[in-house]
């Protein structure tokens, strides 16, 4: 049976994530959980929170045990963009663009 947790919104490139996601992707949650909790990115405290989350709803809504669950699909998903700009020389502009992610991870017993 699949459980799922998602994270909106997180003020994160979803460049700088995906590769985190894709390490813990096919691992077990307590292999998964340490990658995450021993990894000193910005990324691996937002995955590891969504992580924390999907297991909650496992073992609450389902009642499955944690020790079989594996992390089916860790997904990053680019939200919307925040646009600014930043004062150059002459009245001139640049554009910056402040990057949003949704994280979406989905957990399995193999059954």
């Amino acid at each position: 049976m699949d459980v799922q947790a998602v994270t909106k919104y997180v003020r994160l490139s979803p460049t700088k994530a995906r590769d985190l996601a894709r390490e813990i992707q096919g691992k077990p949650v307590s292999e998964a959980l340490r990658i995450t909790e021993f990894n000193k990115r910005k990324a691996a405290v937002h995955l590891g929170q969504t992580l924390k989350s999907a297991l909650a709803n496992a073992e609450n809504n389902l009642d499955l045990s944690v020790d079989d669950l594996i992390v089916k699909t860790a997904v990053v998903d680019a939200g919307p963009t925040f646009g600014r700009f930043w004062a150059r020389s002459k009245g001139m502009a640049s554009p910056i663009i402040r990057r949003t992610s949704h994280i979406k991870i989905v957990l399995t017993d193999g059954k």
